[in-house]
Formats: C-alpha cells, sequence, structure tokens
C-alpha cells in the first residue's frame, strides 16, 4: 500500500477542486460575503489576477508546510506584503478566510472527507500561524 504525504494529500484534494472552474470563484463568494471589512479589502482587486494568485498561495502552503526552501521564501514575503505595514491583514481575518476555504473545499471534493479536512487545516494553519507572528 503507497503511504500518501500530506503534501500529496492537501495537493490531490486541491486538484479535485480545481477540475470545476468555479471553486475559486465560489470561495471569494463565500469569502466576502462575511463582512464588510473584507469586501472592503477587496474593493480594487483584480479578481481574474487573485484568483491565479490564491491558487498558487495554496500550492505555496503545501510545499512551505513541507519544508521547501522556494515556497518559505515566497512565504515569508508574502507575510511581508500582509503585514500592519501593508495590506494589513488582521490576525482574525485570517480565521475566517479558512472558515471560508474549508466549506468550499468541502463543497467540491467529491472525496472530502475528516482526513482530508484535517489535512488542509494542518496545512492552511501552519500559514496563517506564520502569517499572523508576522503582522
Amino acid at each position: 500500500m503507497e503511504i500518501i504525504t500530506p503534501k500529496d494529500q492537501f495537493l490531490n484534494s486541491l486538484d479535485r477542486c480545481m477540475e470545476n472552474e468555479n471553486f475559486i470563484p465560489a470561495f471569494y463568494d463565500r469569502f466576502l460575503s462575511t463582512s464588510e471589512e473584507i469586501r472592503h479589502k477587496f474593493r480594487h482587486t483584480n479578481f481574474e489576477q487573485q484568483n491565479k494568485m490564491l491558487l498558487r498561495s495554496l500550492r505555496l502552503a503545501a510545499g512551505a508546510t513541507s519544508g521547501d526552501s522556494e515556497a518559505l521564501k515566497e512565504l515569508r514575503e508574502r507575510a511581508r506584503t500582509h503585514d500592519r505595514d501593508h495590506l494589513s491583514i488582521e490576525p482574525p481575518l485570517y480565521d475566517i478566510w479558512l472558515k471560508a476555504v474549508i466549506e468550499t473545499v468541502q463543497e467540491f471534493d467529491e472525496e472530502w472527507n475528516e482526513t482530508v479536512e484535517n489535512t488542509w487545516r494542518t496545512t492552511l494553519g501552519y500559514v496563517i500561524s506564520y502569517m499572523v507572528k508576522r503582522y
């Protein structure tokens, strides 16, 4: 029996979600509907570009969690752009973001189960913790 790493499990789930072109737009619909503050932060956003950035960031999260040096370097840069001196993404917003991601993956990944959910929570939790510490 083949052992699948958490990184591969995360990426496999992401790939299943990405088979549906509505996955990322559905996430943003869900996320932006949560608060006026979040809608305000995205008011000047080019969503075609943002959708690509989110996909890249999710793949980056898997790499960073598994210790990939390029992914960690990019995560450091992303933490800088999101800190209080730049985009000022306050720590509580990450919990809202994570909830919206989890709910959207649950909707789009036909193999969703507790193990998949734990993989997403662990992978993104690592990244969120990193971002919050550097806020």
